[in-house]
């Protein structure tokens, strides 16, 4: 049996929701989860609002050194680095469980999941790469953005029960629990880092499955093409499965990811209907509800002293400036 999750915070509900309705319509059999950062008896949701996906919230699954972690990590890194102790939790405490595969909730599935599955019987971990060619341009993303952020993209991994598995968890989760920061002059960046050693440390475990249509992204749109054949979707004449969003939001619709400027709708126009579908589903799923819900784990960050002190002082001229305004 293969489960299928994401990680994210109430305010990722309407692109979590998002991914589990492709899921559940292109591959019935799979489980999927949501991995709920966030507490919901801290917050009312709407009745229609709440997801018909089981929800699986993180204090739940019993992460020793979690309050720690919330004190140290912003909320992108505290969701990617309980991203190994979900992991172990599945295999854990559900023995008829047998692949594990973590998408990022910006993720639509467009296809069956069945070629991985079979990649999984003869590979314990499949991973993708950010980029499979080179990139010739200065624009934004760059070979050497990819050297910073790490060589395979960790919003998608997947894993089979197996020993290998087991003990690439248990290490990643112990990097993880200090080391998923955003810090690119002590070469980290979350948990993308990490899984360069990876194929290393496991060289006959894993497979870096370069197959274009998977995590197909911005990162990598100037090696693959979109075109539409009998209403569905591929990638270099090949199916796609599975299309990640990753910079995309709705209230910049014209922009195809606030982390590049090479590709345009308009030099791109073949992968405009993937993503008009994607900001309907987006708007359908009540994104603009969720995302102003804050995060419960993640506390305002603190105001220093000398910040506080000068905020102080000011405060007698802008109380004269506001009698001589009104």
């Amino acid at each position: 049996m293969t489960l299928a999750f994401t990680i994210c915070s109430i305010n990722y509900l309407a692109q979590a929701q998002t991914l589990g309705q492709s899921l559940q319509e292109q591959n019935p059999s799979i489980e999927f989860v949501i991995g709920l950062v966030d507490r919901l008896d801290k917050v009312e949701l709407e009745p229609d609002k709440i997801p018909p996906f089981q929800m699986l919230e993180i204090d739940k699954i019993n992460i020793e050194s979690f309050d720690q972690m919330c004190e140290i990590y912003n909320i992108t890194e505290l969701n990617t680095a309980v991203k190994p102790y979900f992991i172990d939790y599945f295999y854990k405490n559900r023995p008829d469980i047998q692949n594990v595969i973590y998408f990022d909730p910006d993720i639509i599935v467009f296809d069956s999941l069945k070629p991985l599955e079979d990649s999984l019987k003869k590979y314990p971990m499949v991973v993708t790469p950010h980029i499979c060619s080179p990139i010739n341009d200065d624009l934004n993303t760059k070979e050497t953005d990819h050297l910073s952020t790490g060589l395979y993209n960790l919003g998608f991994i997947a894993t089979s029960r197996s020993e290998a598995t087991y003990h690439m968890v248990s290490w990643w989760k112990d990097r993880l629990e200090k080391d998923c920061r955003i810090d690119l002059c002590n070469g980290l960046f979350v948990d993308q880092h990490w899984i360069n050693f990876v194929p290393l440390f496991y060289p006959n475990d894993v497979l870096v499955d370069k197959y274009p249509g998977y995590n197909m992204a911005y990162w990598n749109l100037h090696e693959r093409t979109v075109s539409i054949q009998d209403g569905k979707y591929y990638i270099n004449d090949k199916p796609l499965i599975f299309f990640h969003y990753s910079g995309y939001e709705l209230k910049k619709p014209n922009e195809v990811s606030k982390y590049q400027n090479r590709s345009s709708f308009e030099n791109r126009p073949d992968i405009v209907p993937l993503f008009q579908y994607y900001a309907q589903k987006l708007k359908d799923n009540f994104n603009d509800y969720y995302i102003k819900i804050p995060c419960f784990y993640i506390k305002p960050p603190k105001v220093k002293r000398y910040k506080r002190v000068r905020k102080a002082l000011q405060m007698p001229f802008r109380k004269v400036v506001s009698l001589l305004n009104r």
